[in-house]
């Protein structure tokens, strides 16, 4: 098993390169898909959340509105942080069952898609940490024109999350994905043949080679 941390900041390319990696043959976890599964209705989640920050972030039809939370920690250091420390222990108990899984398949190389990935400290965790980055002008221009928030509110999100330094601090590969999608995708696929190449040794051993 080889596996790959891919962070990034909001609206930062991650999921252009996730996919990528993914029609390479890499396993792909994305952890945005298992928060929301942790909050999904009649979870332990959605009522530590529900009563941490009121009926108003729950909708009429008992889910969770998003939109509405999100309003509130944005905004807000300790609200984030609230949140944060409910949703981010069970996020980490379902990774960590579906790598897992994924490793059953010794050859497999598995890319855990984890925007938090600075902020919950799990770098140490990874063979590979893959950072995608582009300047925050970029990010903020792509959150307004590709998910129509007002400028303010893209900008917010994006200072509410780990800086770039910070997560360059912890790569091992940084993609810069402001250029073009080609060039975008020539970087994935040198990480892809890196992975190849970190992943044959350990295929090899636990096969008993």
């Amino acid at each position: 098993m080889y596996l790959i941390g891919l962070t990034g900041g909001i609206a930062s390319g991650k999921s252009t390169i996730a996919t990528r990696l993914a029609e390479h043959g890499a396993v792909v976890i994305d952890a945005d898909v298992l928060s929301r599964e942790v909050v999904e209705p009649g979870t332990p989640g959605l009522a530590a959340i529900a009563a941490r920050f009121g009926p108003d972030v729950i909708g009429p039809d008992g889910a969770l509105d998003r939109p509405a939370l999100g309003a509130v920690v944005f905004s807000d250091d300790q609200a984030r942080a609230d949140l944060n420390a409910i949703v981010h222990p069970e996020v980490k108990r379902r990774s960590q069952a579906r790598i897992a899984e994924a490793s059953a398949d010794p050859a497999a190389i598995i890319v855990y898609d984890v925007p938090l990935l600075v902020e919950t400290g799990r770098a140490d965790e990874f063979d590979l940490v893959v950072v995608a980055s582009a300047p925050e002008t970029v990010r903020a221009d792509r959150l307004v024109e590709l998910r129509g928030l007002e400028r303010g509110e893209a900008e917010r999100r994006i200072a509410a999350q780990a800086t770039e330094a910070q997560r360059a601090a912890v790569a091992d590969v940084v993609i810069d994905t402001a250029g073009t999608l080609a060039q975008t995708l020539e970087q994935v696929d040198a990480v892809w043949g890196r992975a190849l190449s970190g992943a044959a040794p350990d295929a090899a051993r636990d096969a008993g080679a």
